[in-house]
């Protein structure tokens, strides 16, 4: 039962939420779009011939003539519903293998054609470049994007549910998010061609209809296309999307008519081998290196257009660039992202939860605790859709970690299991379920060493403006006996400028997902944010205001604050792209019990109120040289901090880019003072978008060491994601400078279509 304090502070919290409900209603009518809400009248048609264009990058062959030119686009940025201000022509050919999209990307000042990293999946927002969307369900909130810059770079991502969901970094000291919304990291075979010339730059797609998924004939496709023009700093679309939105916002996106695809047969096999010599400095029964190497397989088989099994044997994720490492100075846990190939594909549908409460995490599986990595034996997925719904269901099995002589497993061996069912109903609506199982699978492994996790979770779009989802959540979990239930609701208003939102969560003292992730556990929370995007034609030198607030409390279920954050900020985005985000922050922390910040520095329990600036600044993130900084000061608990976080990066063309960044904080408390390093160093160079060196340099004194990742990726043609790797880790103390641990892994990996 919560304490009678825990409710008056709810109560407050509510009344005030009230208050921000009749601001929204107010200021609703003063920001409301001229932009349609849908675009459902604007028709793409794409073309049948026999035999498609030879891709090179020109749009010159003869069958392109045959296609009927897209063009009309509009402005997202800086004017809104304008005109585009350069001419864009795109033109969309099929035949019974791929689909072939032609762009034309007129410029009246080729010469000024902004480029600025060469490497596959580089961030296209800070250059020229082209996106397509295709909606192939036509669900409108799901959907496959492709894109490319004028070096012809390939790009490319899964969207879930208009790409709402995702995590990214919180403000403070953790990283938060969840598994969907858009996946980046998930690669499909494709081919991609760009060619700069006189009136500007052009790109060929061609897409083999075996890397989509889509619905019986005849298809109609839900279609946008995304044009930057970096220097002008200018967002264009086909179908018009409101400035709160981008290029996920499939329910304004128009329709592509004329396809008639047939069933393509997809069988997909990846065989690697791998080689690794390491040496654990740290452990003194290792005085030679370890030897070793292996093999495995993954294959790909496509069920039905819409539906696809995989399977993976002896999973190596060698490849993998190591994480980004952080300094946690709270009592809630970090979320690392996941990397790692087989898991990225399709991840949206195996998604459900909330940004800090994920009830699947995939990180979960083969990553044991402090990272440690655990052998995955092999497993199986199945996704895609079937009989309208979304489908995703998930089986692998892990090998055990041994102890050592004489002791137990350190981990044994367990099979996971994930299943996750979701359908889409009219105006970005939804509902789904998930079962996430673990079980314990050693000769030694007690009968109740398991865990269970079941969940409910919907969408309900009211109108174009609002959105309310939520779910609902139970764990199981042998010896835990009390309150395992979970529960989320949050509302949202978006409309012209104003983005506001609504959200509880709660989680029960006994809510234990085990293959999921939460930040913290046991607590009641409530999040509101009103945000206001403030257009200033009339100012020449400036693009756009942003303010915003946003409050967000957690309780314990005893009603004990154990924290409060009341953020105040107002983003001055420049016209010349530099950018300055002066924000304040009030925040509230509750400690029961003593908490040892670092060690030797203990936080007495009780309640601090203290307040912080956070000030944001960068430069133009296009030009050759730009920095970013983050200036923190203020107070922190019952003493002071002073921190900042700088970023120098340095580009030449398209090949090379290399970064430098450090943050440093210090922090004056009446139970002692403490100072933290991190940095970090990049260095990039791209032979070509398929050959890229690249190597990441980290230093970190609250863990004692530095640690160095270089990658060398020479990608083949034959399949994304595969190809030669040489990887070289290593990581040493900064005390004395001896090493822990290094490695030196090669690993080739090819696919082969077995039915082409």
């Amino acid at each position: 039962m919560m304490k009678q304090k825990g409710s008056y502070a709810i109560a407050n919290v509510l009344r005030m939420l009230i208050v921000i409900v009749i601001v929204i209603a107010a200021v609703a009518s003063l920001t409301a779009s001229n932009l349609s809400a849908q675009n459902g009248s604007l028709i793409a048609n794409a073309t049948f011939v026999e035999s498609g264009p030879s891709i090179d990058g020109l749009i010159d062959d003869a069958v392109w003539a045959r296609a009927q030119p897209i063009t009309d686009f509009v402005q997202q940025e800086p004017d809104e519903g304008r005109p585009a201000s350069e001419k864009t022509e795109v033109r969309i050919l099929y035949d019974g293998r791929a689909v072939y999209i032609g762009a034309i990307l007129y410029d009246t000042e080729p010469e000024r054609i902004l480029v600025t990293d060469s490497r596959r999946d580089s961030d296209l927002g800070a250059m020229d470049s082209f996106q397509i969307i295709f909606d192939t369900y036509h669900d409108l909130q799901n959907g496959f994007v492709f894109g490319t810059n004028p070096a012809g770079i390939e790009y490319d991502g899964q969207v879930s549910n208009e790409g709402q969901g995702g995590g990214g970094r919180g403000r403070g000291r953790a990283t938060v998010g969840s598994g969907s919304g858009f996946n980046k990291n998930w690669d499909a075979s494709w081919t991609v061609r760009t060619r700069v010339t006189d009136v500007g730059w052009t790109a060929e797609f061609e897409i083999p209809l075996r890397s989509l998924r889509y619905g019986p004939k005849p298809q109609i496709w839900g279609v946008n296309f995304q044009r930057s023009i970096r220097r002008k700093r200018e967002q264009v679309f086909w179908a018009p999307v409101a400035r709160l939105y981008n290029l996920y916002r499939l329910s304004t996106a128009g329709e592509l008519h004329g396809l008639e695809l047939d069933e393509p047969r997809n069988f997909k096999v990846t065989p690697y081998t791998t080689g690794s010599i390491a040496r654990a400095y740290d452990d003194p029964t290792q005085t030679d290196p370890d030897a070793d190497g292996s093999v495995g397989l993954d294959a790909k088989f496509g069920v039905t257009p819409s539906l696809t099994l995989d399977l993976t044997y002896n999973t190596d994720f060698a490849q993998v660039e190591v994480d980004e490492q952080v300094i946690n100075l709270t009592r809630f846990n970090v979320r690392f992202p996941e990397k790692r190939p087989f898991f990225l594909e399709n991840a949206g549908l195996l998604a459900a939860g909330k940004s800090g409460v994920d009830l699947f995490f995939s990180r979960s599986i083969g990553i044991g605790p402090n990272g440690a990595l655990v052998p995955i034996v092999g497993g199986t997925r199945l996704s895609g859709r079937a009989g309208g719904l979304n489908v995703g269901f998930l089986m692998m099995r892990t090998d055990r970690v041994p102890g050592e002589p004489g002791e137990p497993d350190v981990i044994s061996k367990n099979n996971f299991a994930v299943a996750r069912v979701s359908r889409e109903f009219p105006n970005r609506s939804s509902l789904g379920g998930i079962f996430v199982s673990r079980d314990a699978a050693g000769p030694s492994s007690a009968a109740d060493d398991l865990n269970r996790t079941y969940g409910v979770d919907g969408k309900l779009g009211l109108g174009e403006n609002v959105d309310v989802r939520g779910f609902v959540a139970r764990t199981e979990t042998p010896g835990l006996t009390g309150d395992e239930m979970a529960y989320n609701v949050r509302g949202q208003y978006r409309r012209g400028g104003l983005d506001t939102h609504i959200e509880f969560t709660q989680l029960g003292d006994d809510f234990n997902p085990e293959v999921g992730f939460l930040t913290r556990t046991a607590f009641q929370s409530i999040d509101s944010r009103i945000f206001l995007r403030v257009s200033t034609p009339s100012v020449s030198w400036l693009r756009e205001l942003r303010p915003h607030t946003q409050v967000t409390t957690f309780w314990d279920l005893d009603g004990f604050r154990e924290g409060q954050t009341w953020h105040f900020d107002s983003h001055i985005d420049f016209e010349s792209g530099w950018f300055i985000s002066p924000a304040i922050d009030v925040e509230t922390e509750g400690f029961q019990e003593d908490f040892e910040i670092v060690p030797g520095v203990v936080v007495p329990a009780g309640e601090y109120t203290y307040w912080e600036t956070d000030w944001r600044l960068h430069s133009d993130q296009s030009r050759p040289l730009s920095f970013s900084t983050v200036f923190n000061l203020g107070e922190f608990l019952a003493g002071e901090q002073t921190s900042i976080n700088t970023t120098l990066t340095a580009r030449s063309g398209s090949s090379f880019n290399a970064s430098i960044g450090w943050s440093r904080r210090h922090i004056r408390l009446p139970w002692g003072d403490f100072t933290t390093n991190l940095a970090q160093a990049r260095f990039n160079y791209s032979f070509s978008p398929r050959v890229n060196f690249q190597s990441l340099i980290q230093y970190n004194d609250r863990a004692d060491n530095w640690g160095g990742n270089l990658r060398l990726g020479w990608l083949n043609p034959s399949g994304a994601g595969t190809g030669l790797f040489v990887v070289y880790n290593e990581s040493q103390r900064l005390e004395g400078l001896g090493p822990i641990h290094r490695t030196f892994v090669i690993k080739y990996s090819r696919q082969f279509d077995v039915l082409r």
